[in-house]
This record gives C-alpha cells, sequence and structure tokens, in this order.
C-alpha cells in the first residue's frame, strides 16, 4: 500500500535557484561600486538625523519592467544628481517586487517575460546585473524589500530600502529591517495611520533571531544586531493624504512619546497625491514651502517618475510604449527635472538658514 501523501498537495512544480553567494561571484560588484553604494548610506543616515541639511530624494519609476528603459533613464538622473549633488542626495528608485492587493503582474524578478511564467531564476540574474550598471554611473539605488529571501541576492547593492505600508505590521518584515546593513524606510499603514510605522522602527531597532538563508543557500538561524537608521515614510492612506502640518505635528509628537526621530520623508505619490501622478509637483510644491518657512522635520521626499508620464496596460499582440510604466502611474521626465530643481532651491535655502 503506498504511503498516503499529506505534503507539496498544491505544488506543481519545484525549480532550484542559485545560492546567493554563486550569483554574486557570477555578477560581482567592485571596489567602485562598493564605494558608491557605502557613501550614500552614510549620506542617508546623515540626512535623515538632521547632521546634512540636504534632502534625500528617492526618484525613478513604480517599479522596473524595461531594464533598457531603466537604464536610460539612470543616466539621465546620473547627470542631476551630479549637478545638484550640493543640495540634494539623490536615490534612484529600482524596484523588482510589486505588493499586489489581489492578483497582478508581481515585479522584474518575479516575472521578466511579463507573461505569467514567473521565471525567477531569470529575473534574479537580471535584476543584479542592472543594480550593478546603474551604481555603475555612480548612482545609488532604492529598493522595496518584499520577500524575506531576496535581499540575500541584491542587497549588497542597495543603498536604502523601503519597507511598504501592507507589510510594515508584518513582523517577518520588522525582523529583516532589523539585519539590512541599509537605512530602512517604514511606510504608514494603508489607513494612513503612523503607529504600526513607529512601533516598526523600535522593533527593527531591537535584535531578532529567525529562519532564513546563508549566501551559499542554506538554512540558517540569522541573529541581528537591530537597525538603527530606521525612519517613517508618509504615504496617505484610504482617508487621504496625510502631509499636512497637522499630520507632521501628530507624528512628531508620537515619535516623541516613543522616544524616536522618524527622519521623516514624504511620499509624493500614492494616497498624497490621489494616485494621479501629475499631482505629484503641487505635493511637493506643498512642502518646498514649509521647508523655506522652516520646516526641519520633514528630511527627504519620494517620487514615482520615468522617461514617459502616464501608465499603460499589457495588450497581447501590441508592443509596449518605451519608457512608461505598467503599474502606477508615473511623472514624465520633463516635470521629473522641474521638481528636482524646485527641491534644490528649497535645499539651498535651507543650507543658509542653517548657516
Amino acid at each position: 500500500m503506498a504511503p498516503i501523501q499529506t505534503d507539496n498537495l498544491r505544488i506543481a512544480e519545484l525549480r532550484p535557484l542559485p545560492a546567493p553567494a554563486d550569483l554574486a561571484r557570477e555578477i560581482p560588484r567592485d571596489d567602485a561600486i562598493s564605494q558608491t553604494v557605502t557613501d550614500c548610506r552614510q549620506a542617508v543616515r546623515d540626512i535623515l538625523a538632521g547632521r546634512d541639511d540636504r534632502l534625500l530624494v528617492v526618484v525613478g519609476p513604480c517599479s522596473i519592467h524595461d531594464p533598457k528603459s531603466a537604464l536610460e533613464y539612470a543616466q539621465r538622473l546620473t547627470e542631476l544628481r551630479q549637478r545638484l549633488a550640493d543640495r540634494l542626495e539623490i536615490v534612484m528608485r529600482v524596484y523588482f517586487e510589486k505588493p499586489r492587493t489581489t492578483v497582478g503582474w508581481k515585479g522584474l524578478i518575479n516575472d521578466p517575460h511579463l507573461d505569467g511564467s514567473g521565471r525567477i531564476e531569470e529575473g534574479l540574474p537580471l535584476a543584479r546585473r542592472l543594480l550593478l550598471q546603474i551604481n555603475q554611473l555612480g548612482l545609488p539605488a532604492a529598493t522595496e524589500f518584499l520577500d524575506p529571501i531576496m535581499p540575500q541576492y541584491f542587497a549588497d547593492l542597495i543603498a536604502w530600502g523601503a519597507i511598504g505600508a501592507r507589510t510594515t505590521e508584518s513582523q517577518i518584515h520588522r525582523q529583516l529591517a532589523s539585519g539590512l546593513s541599509c537605512p530602512v524606510g517604514f511606510k504608514n499603514g494603508t489607513d494612513g495611520g503612523v503607529q504600526v510605522a513607529l512601533d516598526a522602527i523600535r522593533s527593527a531597532r531591537s535584535s531578532h533571531s529567525f529562519p532564513a538563508i546563508t549566501a551559499e543557500g542554506r538554512a540558517a538561524i540569522a541573529t541581528t544586531t537591530g537597525n538603527p537608521d530606521c525612519h517613517v515614510v508618509l504615504r496617505g492612506g484610504n482617508k487621504g493624504p496625510n502631509f499636512s502640518p497637522a499630520h507632521i505635528d501628530q507624528l512628531a509628537a508620537s515619535a516623541a512619546k516613543d522616544g524616536i526621530d522618524p527622519g521623516i520623508v514624504v511620499d509624493a505619490s500614492h494616497a498624497n497625491s490621489g494616485k494621479d501622478p501629475e499631482r505629484q509637483p503641487e505635493v511637493i510644491a506643498d512642502i518646498a514651502a514649509r521647508i523655506r518657512e522652516g520646516e526641519t522635520r520633514i528630511r527627504g521626499v519620494m517620487l514615482e517618475s520615468h522617461l514617459v508620464g502616464g501608465r499603460q496596460d499589457q495588450v497581447p499582440g501590441q508592443p509596449l510604449t518605451y519608457g512608461q510604466s505598467i503599474t502606477d502611474g508615473c511623472l514624465g521626465w520633463e516635470r521629473t527635472v522641474e521638481v528636482l530643481e524646485l527641491l534644490a532651491e528649497t535645499a539651498g535655502s535651507r543650507l543658509q538658514q542653517a548657516a
């Protein structure tokens, strides 16, 4: 009599992945890239802690679906980063994983062919290679950490990381953040509430032990020392925007009770712009005006931006518009330049006030 099967009853296929160390050897970083990552991490720490009066700007596509257009965007952004470096610390948004409310395209790593084939073994090297190319320009990269295994494959190339609104309350992601080597921003909850993000910061600052995998791909127990470089990202919520002066005051008061400097970063997209990418400049203009009036608690902003504004749907048999998002709508390149120049002017006034 055959044994009764009780496991893997709903697993259609298991395919091997390379060990993280094998992928890193195949697609290695050099000392110049390591220096780019290290220098930016320190700059972000200093800005978030108020030791550097420049502004942190995390800007780029909602998600990466086409490495070619992403690299062209990175080349353009590198010129802006260099020109505005005395006032802004610009980091490119390079998001490979997309959390879905129900179902949908999960990002370049999970589905690099955009066809539901799930060729993660091809998406991982594609993502790592693109991160190398971006960092080789001298442009540091930011990403959202979603799957707890994936950071082993590319976190060494990330200067700033985010934990999204859907996962900020997750114990797994708080543990993950406690062991990451980069500064991490926790977004407020989907309802707009900030306490979950403050709780996440306190948790991630602590030591944790949890199951993980080693660089060689073996199961292990990871014990972390805690991450002191965590902060809050305001992205609005179901009730609307949450970056008004009253919201900032409330967040600062709640953070003070918890003994936290929240190092506030405002995400100009999502609910803060009513999910309308063309309203992102309005959010930035509001923030800029307040900074010029002396607001020091807002230390950075986030923008969703691509070569071509708006978004597009995938239509079978039809080519995609080059440089346009297939997930959330983005601000086009020309308006992005205008927004970054406004932020640089604003940061310049902050620097003059601090002098």
